[in-house]
C-alpha cells in the first residue's frame, strides 16, 4: 500500500527536494550551457552559425526545458500538500500561480524551435535572403527571453505566497520562507525591468537573479536532506 501524505510527510518532502534540484539543474543547463554558449547578444549571424553548428545541443536544451516543466507538476502538487495545513486557500493560490507559470514557459519553447525551422528548413525558404533568416531567428530567440520573463512574473508571486506559508509553518525553518520571498522579489524585479526598462534590466542582469538561485537551492537542499519536522507537521494537521 502506498503511504498517505499524513503517514509519510518526510518522504514526500525529500521527493520534492529531488525534483526541485533536478528542475534547478535542468534550468541552468538550458539557460547557461545551451543558450549561453550559442546566443551572441546583438549578433544574429553569429548566433545562427553557432546554432547550426550545435543543433543537437540546441534541441537538447529544448528537450531539457520540457522535462523541467514536466517535473514542475509533481513538485507543485507536493508543495500544495505539504503547505495546505498552514492555509489551504493560500496553498491553492500558490499552486494556481505556479501552474500558470509552467504552462506559459512550456508554450514558450515554440519560440526556440522557430530558429531551427528557419535556419535548417525546407527549400522554399531559399526565397528569403540568408541575413533575413538570421534576423528572424534571432528575433524569435529574443521573444523567448521575454516569454520567459512573463512566466517568471507568475513564479515571482508564487515564491512570495509559498515563502509566506513556509515562514508561518512550524515545520520548516523561517529563514527558508524569507529566502524564498527574496527570490520572488528578485524574479519580479528582473521581469518587470525587462518589460518596462530593458536597458536597466541589462545593467542588473544576471546579478539580480543570484538571490533567486540561493533561495531556491537552499529550499531544495533542505527538503532533500532534512525534509520537515514531522512532529510539528502532525500537530498542524490535527489542529
Amino acid at each position: 500500500m502506498i503511504p498517505t501524505l499524513e503517514r509519510s510527510p518526510l518522504g514526500y518532502a525529500r521527493t520534492c527536494g529531488v525534483l526541485y534540484l533536478a528542475i534547478i539543474f535542468l534550468g541552468i543547463f538550458g539557460e547557461l550551457v545551451v543558450r549561453g554558449s550559442i546566443v551572441v547578444a546583438g549578433d544574429p549571424s553569429s548566433t545562427a552559425n553557432r546554432l547550426l553548428a550545435s543543433e543537437f545541443l540546441w534541441r537538447s536544451g529544448i528537450a531539457g526545458d520540457l522535462l523541467m516543466h514536466v517535473l514542475d507538476v509533481p513538485t507543485i502538487v507536493i508543495f500544495y500538500l505539504l503547505l495546505r495545513p498552514v492555509s489551504e486557500s493560500l496553498a491553492l493560490l500558490s499552486t494556481a500561480l505556479n501552474l500558470v507559470q509552467t504552462a506559459v514557459l512550456a508554450m514558450n519553447k515554440l519560440s526556440l524551435l522557430v530558429p531551427v525551422f528557419l535556419l535548417d528548413g525546407p527549400g522554399y525558404l531559399g526565397v528569403i535572403p540568408t541575413p533575413h533568416l538570421h534576423v528572424l531567428s534571432y528575433i524569435s530567440i529574443k521573444a523567448h527571453g521575454y516569454g520567459f520573463a512573463i512566466g517568471l512574473v507568475f513564479f515571482g508571486f508564487t515564491c512570495l505566497v509559498r515563502g509566506y506559508l513556509i515562514f508561518e509553518s512550524d515545520y520548516f525553518p523561517k529563514v527558508l520562507g524569507v529566502l524564498l520571498q527574496v527570490a520572488g522579489v528578485s524574479y519580479l524585479l528582473n521581469s518587470f525591468a525587462l518589460l518596462l526598462a530593458p536597458s536597466f534590466a541589462q545593467s542588473i542582469s544576471p546579478g539580480v537573479l543570484v538571490p533567486a538561485l540561493v533561495g531556491e537551492l537552499s529550499l531544495a537542499m533542505w527538503l532533500l536532506t532534512k525534509g520537515l519536522n514531522v512532529e510539528r507537521w502532525t500537530q498542524r494537521v490535527q489542529s
